[in-house]
């Protein structure tokens, strides 16, 4: 599906204004207006959240018809484990008093009406946030994040919460709980890519990835510690936005989330981000999350974008195939690429990833069960109850704290030699930002034994077998995540098997409304990817 002319016309034009002006303009009534006749089934499906609120605004759609066409669409590809949650009661009597304060000529909030999922690692009042794993199934918050709470507050209806990865770690959603007590050893229902059933979504953002891609909401928020909201686009076939987090203790951080608001992992590493099937849409949900304006389309003709060795080695063969014309396309839109690579990139973000992930939650898990009241208050209550292999493999070196020597030097010396290698890279060579593809490989195969096992793949023509799925699926998002960068993924095209590939563009600390300017401008001349046919 590629994008209306009616939508490149609203975007190009609209300039950088507040998102409330912006969704205000009278370019949005381009796509319907009240004489025009009401939206099939499959044509609201279709719509972007921009498009949606279009029509929305205009009368052409009212949110209870909306919401009752995507929790049709919900229930009917529910064997793609998607959701955890289905709210239909929740979300239709909140789509009904949008319509009725629409009807009254109430002043609305700039996303009245808009359907999104949420990752069931983050907060929510109304609704309970379990982790995906056993201990938590019956925890319920008492206040929501406060990202989800702006989009909420924005008119934005919540229809329920998205499945993931057991607690966030990992990256393929083969969730082995669900609600199912492990000890019966019960199967698992893994997260399912919408492109190939037999495929992985990504993780550990994989519900809201599956939920947007396969048409029944066209936005939603994960989370992302080392690629969560990036890797799981990719695989699916829509874009994922990692805003900056900086120093992880406030300076520099983009969101206002904290350790309280979602399952947390990392203190220094994680953070909230919108995945959606358009940049244009992360960015709208972007821009109300931190009252900022929405950025315009950045001009591509001499945009200057550095091209890493380092992440371009290793790619599957049909990924390569696809990012290098997707490279191709940029070029002949007049963007100039530098080949630089950040030497020695790898081996540095090696030494600081599992310090930094493995040790801070020896005591980010604990505060965050206390400060929400939680059934649970420690490590080892919720290691007792998880059911998947892979991360019940985490808390053991959590438990053990394996890393706690390691993480001082590690946070006084190695990451800062990260940031200062991103820093003096983009500085030197004079680029706006890095890109590379998402991943090195398209989504591998579901394994139910381990949840994240090996991978076999095609480089070069020579079989790679064998090789970790963990490691390899976020050899490419991962580093930016340890220097706290912004980050943001792609849809870049379909491989001659029908599976997608993300393109990743990373940005100095701080250029987030710029990123997602570029990733703007990139989408035009990419255009969409082609919907799953299920």
């Amino acid at each position: 599906m590629k994008h209306s002319s009616s939508r490149r016309t609203f975007f190009k034009t609209s300039g950088a204004i507040s998102a409330s002006t912006l969704l205000g303009s009278t370019a949005l009534v381009a796509y319907g207006n009240n004489s025009s006749p009401g939206l099939t089934s499959d044509e609201q499906m279709a719509l972007t959240a921009t498009q949606a609120l279009a029509a929305l605004m205009s009368g052409r759609l009212s949110a209870t018809t909306y919401v009752s066409t995507l929790i049709a669409r919900a229930k009917a590809v529910s064997d793609l484990n998607a959701m955890i949650t289905l709210d239909e009661a929740g979300a239709m009597a909140t789509a009904k008093k949008i319509d009725a304060d629409r009807t009254a000529g109430k002043t609305l909030g700039v996303l009245a009406g808009l359907p999104i999922v949420v990752k069931d690692n983050i907060n929510t009042k109304g609704l309970k946030t379990t982790g995906g794993t056993y201990s938590l199934r019956n925890f319920q918050p008492t206040t929501n994040a406060p990202s989800l709470q702006k989009l909420i507050d924005a008119g934005a209806i919540v229809l329920g919460k998205s499945n993931l990865h057991e607690w966030a770690f990992g990256i393929t959603s083969t969730n082995f709980t669900l609600g199912i007590d492990p000890v019966t050893k019960a199967a698992t229902r893994p997260c399912k890519n919408p492109y190939d059933t037999t495929r992985v979504s990504g993780g550990s953002s994989g519900g809201t990835a599956v939920a947007v891609a396969s048409r029944f909401v066209p936005a939603g928020l994960g989370t992302d510690t080392g690629g969560s909201t990036r890797e799981p686009a990719s695989f699916c076939g829509i874009a994922g936005f990692r805003p900056s987090v900086g120093d992880g203790a406030g300076k520099g951080r983009r969101y206002a989330d904290t350790v309280n608001d979602a399952l947390p992992i990392s203190t220094t590493r994680d953070t909230l981000g919108p995945m959606a099937r358009t940049v244009a849409d992360v960015a709208l949900l972007d821009a109300v999350i931190t009252g900022t304006p929405v950025p315009r389309a950045k001009a591509l003709k001499g945009l200057k974008i550095g091209i890493p060795a380092s992440f371009w080695t290793g790619l599957e063969d049909n990924v390569k195939t696809v990012a290098m014309a997707a490279k191709q396309k940029l070029s002949d839109a007049g963007v100039v690429f530098i080949d630089a690579d950040l030497t020695g990139i790898m081996a540095l973000n090696d030494s600081i990833s599992f310090p930094i992930a493995l040790h801070e939650p020896v005591s980010a898990i604990p505060a965050y069960l206390a400060n929400n009241k939680a059934p649970v208050r420690t490590v080892k209550e919720v290691s007792d109850q998880l059911a998947s292999p892979d991360v019940r493999g985490a808390f053991g070196a959590i438990l053990g704290d394996v890393f706690g020597d390691a993480y001082p030097d590690v946070m006084a010396t190695k990451r800062p030699a990260l940031q200062k290698l991103y820093k003096d890279y983009f500085a030197s060579i004079g680029v706006e930002a890095v890109m590379f593809p998402t991943t090195i490989l398209v989504a591998p195969k579901i394994d139910t034994v381990k949840g994240s096992g090996t991978v076999n793949y095609t480089v070069g023509g020579v079989e790679q077998t064998g090789k970790d799925t963990f490691g390899t699926c976020i050899r490419n998002t991962d580093p930016c995540t340890n220097a706290g960068l912004p980050s943001l993924s792609i849809p870049a095209g379909l491989t001659a098997a029908g599976m997608p590939v993300g393109m990743q563009i990373d940005g100095p600390l701080g250029s987030d409304a710029n990123l997602l300017s570029i990733g703007m401008g990139i989408e035009e001349v990419w255009g969409s990817v082609k919907a799953p046919a299920i």
